[in-house]
């Protein structure tokens, strides 16, 4: 009994131990970068009621845990500098070493994001030349909850040729041009995870109230509207992989292919495309991380379903919710889907890869944020291209030009700023034409144009400054124009720094 009661006192102890620790949650560790000229939160957990003082780069924040154990403290406007220590002391003291201060992106989004360098184009130069110590990359551990987390699992990895080939690709792109152009430490929050769709990124508190909100979850409904049976579920599997077994021999004995394998069972309720899982577990435990900004690359897995015609307002719903739970009006960039799938033929050929990008545009309208078009980077049978260096060099000279205002940087490729009947032509007027517009290959393909009876004809076009005037001959009152209409489109209308227009209509016809 005595050796009993004394094991479970030093049980007791080591509980208590434990419970006082000072604890970081996993994105404050070793070779972290650290926001900038900005407030930065800096939080953990302790015992209740236990004094915490953090240090770093000559500042000292001193707070008390809460009853529930959390604490936070901000620091003020950090200069640039590397080689920082930062010092956390309660009853015990952990010191992070190798700090950088510089510029943090929260970098999102599906498998184009999380597509690593080890997969991208010319990957033997790229890994020979990564050798960039101040520019570092948090890969967040792939969590699908059905409740908002705390905390991650995930490490902070220098730019180093061992190290980049496991980084996501336009990520890295995307933060090495940054890097080598402002010549600032850079850290790249990697939180991606391919195949997934917008509504698993948002948080449910923010996309519950939209009044669209049943139609994104339809299907989730359906599939939960009965608590899930594990029993029966591998019940059902279990007699699904000996079916499978026997076909296999059937098929074999034929030489006929195998069939494809069942899929084991899992609660729909878990699925990392249920809406807000993915927000739940790996978005939320970054919050409130100082950031610089943030970039997206999705939408894939969103143009394949009936409600792709609401990709703006989920994406600016998950904007919104973004910076308001980390505190801060960040700017916020996106992929533009690039051209996929058979080339075009037809003048219009819709599609929800199609509507997917014209929401992409149309999402612009949300204050600072900005769009790289990528027409010209993608691959006919390929939905992973693998020039993500362009991909991420677009979305740098977005970042050049509108956040760090460098003067001389395309921020876009040209988007239409009005159009205007006239004569028996539409003349539509464009921004973003830096250097003038031009039509690569030296002939304006692309537009379509129609009069009321909507039925479209490949048009004539011409360039006249910064308007494209369109046009055909059998139209003799024309309504409406469309540009690089098609999944995978021709299109050839360019900006003097050598980006392409954006696909874009005039109508809003069915």
């Amino acid at each position: 009994m005595k050796k009993t009661i004394l094991t479970l006192a030093v049980l007791a102890g080591a509980l208590q131990l434990a419970l006082a620790d000072v604890k970081l949650p996993a994105i404050f560790s070793e070779h972290m970068v650290l926001q900038q000229e900005a407030l930065v939160p800096v939080w953990g957990w302790a015992d209740a009621g236990e004094q915490v003082t953090v240090e770093l780069a000559g500042q000292t924040k001193t707070t008390v845990a809460d009853a529930n154990g959390k604490w936070m403290v901000k620091l003020t406007k950090l200069k640039a500098a590397e080689g920082e220590t930062l010092v956390v002391k309660g009853k015990n003291k952990l010191t992070v070493s190798d700090v950088l201060i510089g510029d943090v992106w929260i970098c999102s989004g599906q498998s184009n994001m999380g597509m690593t360098v080890s997969r991208s184009k010319d990957f033997d130069q790229e890994k020979a030349a990564a050798k960039f110590p101040q520019l570092r990359m948090f890969t967040v551990e792939r969590n699908s909850t059905a409740e908002p987390q705390e905390d991650c699992k995930g490490r902070w990895e220098l730019t180093t040729p061992e190290n980049v080939g496991y980084f996501s690709a336009a990520a890295y792109f995307f933060g090495r041009e940054l890097h080598q152009e402002l010549k600032i430490p850079i850290g790249l929050i990697n939180t991606s995870w391919g195949g997934t769709s917008i509504e698993a990124w948002t948080s449910m508190e923010a996309q519950s109230k939209l009044k669209e909100y049943p139609v994104i979850s339809e299907s989730w409904a359906k599939a939960t509207s009965t608590p899930y049976d594990e029993k029966a579920a591998m019940d059902k599997y279990n007699k699904a992989v000996a079916a499978h077994r026997d076909n296999v021999k059937k098929a074999k004995a034929a030489g006929k292919a195998a069939p494809r394998a069942p899929q084991k069972p899992a609660d729909p309720r878990l699925n990392q495309n249920y809406p807000a899982n993915l927000f739940n577990g790996m978005v939320a435990p970054l919050i409130p991380y100082a950031l610089k900004g943030g970039i997206w690359y999705q939408g894939e897995n969103n143009s394949n379903k009936s409600f792709a015609n609401l990709y703006s307002l989920q994406l600016e719903t998950m904007i919104k919710d973004w910076r308001s739970r980390f505190g801060a009006d960040f700017p916020f960039a996106w992929v533009q889907l690039p051209d996929f799938k058979a080339p075009q033929k037809e003048p219009v050929e819709p599609s929800g890869w199609v509507t997917v990008r014209e929401e992409m545009l149309k999402a612009l309208k949300i204050p600072r944020t900005g769009m790289a078009i990528t027409l010209g980077l993608g691959e006919e049978k390929d939905i992973h291209p693998k020039n993500k260096q362009d991909v991420g060099k677009r979305l740098a000279m977005w970042a050049l030009a509108d956040v760090y205002r460098q003067k001389g940087v395309a921020a876009s490729g040209p988007i239409p700023a009005s159009d205007k009947q006239k004569s028996g032509e539409i003349v539509i007027t464009f921004k973003h034409t830096d250097g003038g517009l031009e039509a690569k290959g030296g002939e304006l393909k692309g537009f379509a144009i129609a009069g009321e009876d909507k039925v479209w004809k490949w048009a004539q076009a011409r360039i006249d400054g910064d308007k494209v005037i369109v046009s055909h001959p059998d139209i003799k009152k024309p309504v409406a124009v469309r540009y690089a209409w098609a999944a995978n489109p021709v299109f050839s209308l360019y900006n003097g720094a050598g980006i392409p227009a954006t696909p874009f209509r005039t109508d809003d016809w069915e």
